[in-house]
């Protein structure tokens, strides 16, 4: 048994947003909350930005900023800006090691280290004295690798330069678990579905009332490495590729050749859009351009790269997925500079773009309830949350395996923060969470 503390944190570090809440003894959670540049946040982007800075009289440095702030300064200068987002799908990769910005070398662990001080620091005061506890949530599987157990130890050596003394792991979906579970009011069989931008996590707990509170067992868990991301790109390659020249020609000497297709690669993260542009394929794309079959799209590909229009094409993008949860059509529109590009999108086509995903998830939330031992109907309640959740191809996941009555939705953004902060004073706490320093991996 582990001694109560006074007050726990929980971080909810995502590959998309990054969210931080604190509980007291008495139960009570708080979300932390940002100001931001264009108003108060409780969701901090995942991002970094090392903007060179220079000042008469002074050699230039690297500033280094996060969340909204470093997309700002990568808005305003991307080719001075270098740039990183979705950088947790590198942490259980043995094949990333490091990168160099500045003649100054990073492995993971400094990028996550440096991400996590300038949100300390955007947090205020609230986040000037941190507890010695934090629970920090991890997918079921990590995207990008498969090493869990080096993804951990990068995770520690980065929380351990905060000052945290007491750093343990709570699977996410387990987290959004506990948050649900507040609202219990009789023993329940829960499942848990997490979307996030790189994974799609799911975890089955069973709860029940004590004389000591709300008992928990942990029953199963499953996980994928695809999410929201996965779908943007495919809306990306759809409808917006094509249009920027994918599957056209050009002429070179007596032949005609098929356009790259390595170009349109760079689409699956818009901050890579600012690397494409800087490589000596940009070159070769203004070459190109002068004898394509289709010259005005290549147009469309350099102004895209020269004028930094990738931000403003991934918010097109979240509005059409948004505007799809709530009709069965919609019109996709990215303007930018002289670029217009408009579809009328049927849902069911976006649903076929993303069936191999759709496919991959519901494998998986077969994957936890057979090895939770249940029959679908012996599940009380469902909970889905996350941002993806609002994609009606996933909910219908979950409509077609269980009462449409048991599924319920809500804090899509905040739960699985709340919930780690609140398993942060289970009295047990070795059943719910792993200490990476000690060695220990939690199994359920």
């Amino acid at each position: 048994m582990t001694a109560k503390p006074a007050i726990t944190l929980g971080i909810d570090f995502g590959t998309t947003n990054t969210v931080v809440a604190m509980a007291g003894p008495d139960g009570e959670v708080e979300v932390m909350r940002f100001a931001a540049p264009d108003g108060d946040l409780t969701t901090f982007r995942s991002t970094l930005g090392f903007q060179l800075h220079e000042e008469r009289g002074r050699p230039p440095e690297r500033i280094v900023e996060a969340g909204p702030w470093a997309i700002d300064a990568y808005v305003e200068d991307p080719l001075e800006t270098r740039f990183i987002q979705s950088f947790k799908t590198f942490a259980a990769s043995p094949a990333f090691t490091e990168t160099v910005i500045d003649n100054r070398r990073y492995g993971f662990e400094d990028l996550l280290s440096s991400f996590l001080f300038r949100l300390r620091h955007h947090g205020g005061t609230a986040m000037e004295r941190l507890p010695a506890r934090v629970i920090v949530g991890r997918p079921v599987s990590f995207a990008g690798g498969s090493d869990a157990r080096l993804a951990l130890e990068r995770y520690q050596t980065a929380f351990s330069r905060l000052g945290f003394t007491d750093i343990r792991y709570a699977y996410e979906p387990v987290g959004a678990a506990f948050f649900f579970a507040r609202q219990l009011e009789c023993a329940a069989t829960v499942l848990v579905a997490d979307f996030g931008g790189g994974t799609s996590d799911f975890s089955i707990v069973r709860f029940e009332p004590g004389p000591d509170g709300l008992r928990s067992t942990a029953l199963a868990r499953s996980g994928v490495g695809v999410a929201g991301d996965a779908f943007d790109y495919r809306i990306i390659d759809r409808l917006v590729s094509p249009e920027l020249g994918k599957g056209s020609e050009y002429r070179s000497f007596d032949k005609i050749l098929p356009i790259p297709q390595r170009y349109f690669a760079a689409f699956a993260r818009w901050d890579q859009l600012a690397l494409l542009r800087a490589s000596r394929d940009m070159k070769d794309i203004r070459d190109i351009a002068k004898t394509a079959l289709e010259p005005e799209k290549l147009a469309r590909l350099i102004e895209v790269l020269d004028d930094n229009h990738g931000y403003r094409l991934y918010q097109a993008i979240s509005r059409l997925k948004m505007d799809l949860s709530d009709a069965a059509a919609a019109t996709f529109e990215f303007s930018a500079g002289s670029i217009h590009i408009q579809a009328r999108v049927a849902r069911s086509d976006f649903e076929e773009w993303i069936s191999p995903e759709l496919a991959a998830i519901e494998h998986a939330v077969d994957e936890a309830v057979e090895r939770s031992g249940l029959r679908a109907s012996e599940i009380d309640r469902i909970f889905l949350t996350g941002g993806t959740s609002f994609v009606q191809a996933v909910r219908e996941i979950f409509h077609r395996r269980f009462d449409p009555g048991r599924i319920e939705t809500g804090g899509e953004f905040e739960s699985i923060a709340s919930g780690l902060a609140l398993i942060g004073h289970e009295a047990d706490l070795d059943l719910w969470t792993e200490r990476q320093a000690a060695g220990e991996t939690a199994e359920i």
